[in-house]
């Protein structure tokens, strides 16, 4: 009996021990305590009970969490270790930890879904030039990988040409892409005179980081380029932009002898030979928030208020418009500019006075710009066999048989041809680019379903 007799005042001196310790006020700084507390509000929502009933709630939930059942303890250990875990990752972040703790227990953790990554392209379509633009698109779209928005800027009897014509494409290429058709404008000088500076409407593209003020990077291509591989390509090379440079363009020529802008220039211009701006890559944001060096004012100037002075000094002086234009912005600003090769803006210049473009014997071209009206004469009949076949190539339809046989076909009657005497140079590209897109909705998609 003595025995028995001393743990019973063992027990109830543990007791009032445990009941002491609970009033006291200790208790409420156990995290189990804290975690019951903030359970109860957000269940009830801090809703009508009263504080004594709340008390009674609090320390029925605060005996339970005490007891040593197996499903309580393990619900123990693991908010336990939620709470090492949140000290460890959010340690030395400047905040409360106790309010760490708190916010770690009560709240989910948020999953971010990854924003798909969509390439913008510009393009100026102004006259006769809307097969021609629509050529250009279909070829972005045939190759391209992720999605494409067009920023078309047309005059007002093309646009609702466009629109008819491109909502006519199917359902799985439009999915492919989004477009928007712009009005022709200029923000500063007189827009007639912009609108006649070279060919019709090609100065829009000065104006286009003053325009687009939502767009961070942009492509803009000329009317008659041809995209032979992946817009992606070209795109993923604003990655390769140091902390200075803003654009990317090829040269004019590649053999300064017989280069316009090194012959002929009254003007100042990019390097030796100059640049072409028929592909031209941009990073909208860096041209808007960059003051450019110039011969005028000392301070530097905006894009936007550079544009039209400049214009006004060189306009008895420039012969090819908005690309001299350019040419005399970026003489002052080399460091502005990336340089890509040659493949990138294939035009006939490269193989009329024989093959001067190394990148496109090597790797074949990436981008064919027609320029000089080749893909609507007989000058240069290798431009015209691949403007033809993918302006007729019927969508959806077997690239190899309907788009690559006919442009390899034809090809045999153009061997004669200055630019026809190199076929590897116009097919190497293309043939890899289809062969790689029949492997990736083909081969995968098989292989995917076995």
């Amino acid at each position: 009996m003595r025995f028995h007799g001393k743990v019973v005042v063992i027990a109830v001196c543990l007791g009032v021990f445990l009941l002491l310790y609970f009033f006291g006020g200790n208790a409420a700084d156990d995290p189990l305590l804290r975690e019951v507390v903030e359970e109860e509000e957000e269940e009830d929502g801090n809703s009508s009970q009263s504080p004594s009933e709340l008390g009674r709630d609090v320390a029925a939930k605060f005996a339970r969490k005490k007891q040593p059942s197996a499903g309580v303890g393990a619900r123990a250990e693991e908010l336990l270790g939620r709470r090492k875990e949140g000290r460890a990752v959010n340690r030395g972040a400047g905040v409360n930890a106790k309010s760490i703790q708190r916010s770690h227990v009560a709240r989910p953790v948020a999953r971010h879904t990854r924003v798909e990554e969509v390439m913008h392209l510009a393009v100026v379509a102004c006259g006769n030039r809307l097969d021609e633009t629509l050529t250009m698109v279909k070829s972005a779209l045939l190759f391209s990988l992720k999605k494409i928005t067009f920023h078309i800027f047309a005059e007002d009897p093309l646009a609702p040409q466009f629109k008819e014509r491109l909502n006519q494409w199917p359902r799985a290429v439009s999915a492919k892409f989004h477009y928007t058709i712009y009005p022709i404008t200029f923000s500063v000088g007189n827009a007639d005179e912009w609108k006649k500076l070279f060919k019709p409407c090609a100065a829009q593209r000065l104006f286009l980081p003053v325009i687009l003020k939502d767009v961070d990077s942009l492509l803009y291509v000329d009317t008659d380029v041809l995209f032979l591989r992946p817009m992606d390509d070209i795109w993923s090379l604003l990655k390769s932009f140091n902390s200075t440079q803003l654009a990317a363009m090829a040269p004019e020529h590649e053999v300064p002898k017989i280069g316009w802008y090194s012959r002929f220039a009254r003007h100042p211009f990019y390097g030796v030979t100059g640049v072409n701006s028929g592909v031209m890559l941009m990073n909208l944001t860096r041209i808007r928030s960059t003051m450019f060096k110039n011969s005028m004012i000392p301070s530097g100037l905006s894009w936007e208020d550079l544009l039209h002075p400049l214009y006004q000094k060189y306009k008895n002086h420039i012969t090819w418009g908005d690309q001299d234009l350019l040419n005399i912005i970026f003489h002052y600003n080399p460091e502005c500019l990336f340089i890509f090769p040659c493949q990138w803006n294939y035009r006939p210049d490269h193989c009329m006075y024989g093959s001067n473009c190394k990148g496109a014997e090597e790797e074949g071209v990436s981008i064919l710009h027609g320029n000089r009206g080749v893909y609507h004469d007989d000058k240069q009949p290798a431009f015209k066999v691949v403007y033809d076949a993918v302006r007729d190539y019927p969508f959806e339809d077997n690239m190899f048989q309907s788009l690559f046989y006919p442009i390899q076909t034809k090809f045999l009657d153009t061997v004669n041809t200055l630019c026809g005497r190199i076929p590897q140079v116009f097919l190497k590209q293309i043939e890899k680019t289809m062969r790689k897109v029949f492997e990736d909705k083909v081969v995968r998609h098989v292989k995917k379903h076995k």
